[in-house]
């Protein structure tokens, strides 16, 4: 339900960019444009992903290690085991994509299997995989997909007032519609995409402390893939995926906080170092 209400505002905010743009027509052609992108990504962005950070996959064999501790921990938490990628970058970070636990896939950096312990890596994990056994990793995609689709035609529909295509009020309603593809709708969509990721990093947080039984190892590991996210931004990194990784991989950008798509690492680790107080650790 949660996602069906997303896609109709994201749906919603694109046909407005595309009336803005070209009238009702212009509404029409951004409608099955929009819905056309959503299926492509249903099916495809765990692989569209995985080649923009140029990932691959691990194996029993390369990474014995961390392919039995994702599966130990997908054993865990009830789900099937999702496929193992490894992103060869200093930078460490993580996130999982799919679009459901059977089709799920969980990346890590080389940089975060290198400069973390154990048990912070183990976290992380669990932190991902709990996106995938809540089914985040769907809404997370969809959502990234329509804020693409509206970005890309509200550039659109600014070059087409600058050439003067904007002028024209085909259906009297002025220039208000231009103006709100520009401006309106890309922050509409951002402001939507940083309240589903807010929340439901919360309570991935929250899983992965249950399923590990060490929330304070998951703390450990947010403040140091932080500190490094903050010098250094993740090479291939944009905005439209910024949401999938537990820590935003263009930390070090400023103007990445406008619109934030995590909750401040501050407040995860308080709300860990909490659950760890209730389990006596």
């Amino acid at each position: 339900m949660k996602t069906a209400m997303l896609m109709a505002m994201m749906t919603a905010l694109c046909m407005l960019v595309g009336k803005g743009l070209g009238g009702n027509g212009g509404m029409l052609y951004a409608l099955i444009f929009g819905v056309g992108m959503n299926l492509y990504y249903y099916w495809y962005s765990d692989t569209m992903v995985l080649k923009q950070y140029q990932a691959r996959e691990a194996s029993p064999q390369s990474s014995p290690n961390l392919y039995s501790m994702v599966k130990r921990l997908s054993e865990k938490a009830g789900i099937p085991m999702p496929k193992v990628y490894i992103i060869k970058t200093d930078v460490p970070n993580a996130f999982a994509t799919g679009r459901d636990p059977e089709h799920a896939v969980v990346a890590v950096n080389t940089g975060l299997l290198n400069m973390l312990e154990a048990d912070e890596v183990e976290g992380v994990l669990a932190h991902e995989i709990s996106h995938i056994k809540h089914r985040d990793i769907l809404t997370s995609t969809i959502a990234a997909c329509m804020a693409s689709v509206i970005s890309y035609l509200a550039h659109i529909a600014q070059w087409a007032m600058i050439l003067g295509g904007g002028s024209r009020d085909r259906d009297n309603e002025g220039g208000f519609g231009g103006i709100f593809a520009i401006i309106l709708a890309p922050i509409a969509a951002s402001i939507i995409q940083m309240a589903i990721s807010r929340s439901r990093e919360y309570e991935a947080d929250k899983s992965a402390g249950e399923i590990t039984r060490r929330p304070l190892a998951l703390a450990d590991a947010l403040l140091k893939i932080e500190a490094y996210a903050k010098r250094r931004v993740m090479p291939n990194a944009s905005e439209a995926t910024a949401h999938m990784f537990i820590i935003n991989p263009l930390s070090g950008v400023d103007f990445s906080s406008l619109f934030s798509t995590h909750p401040k690492t501050a407040e995860r680790v308080a709300r860990l170092r909490e659950q760890a107080l209730t389990m006596g650790k």
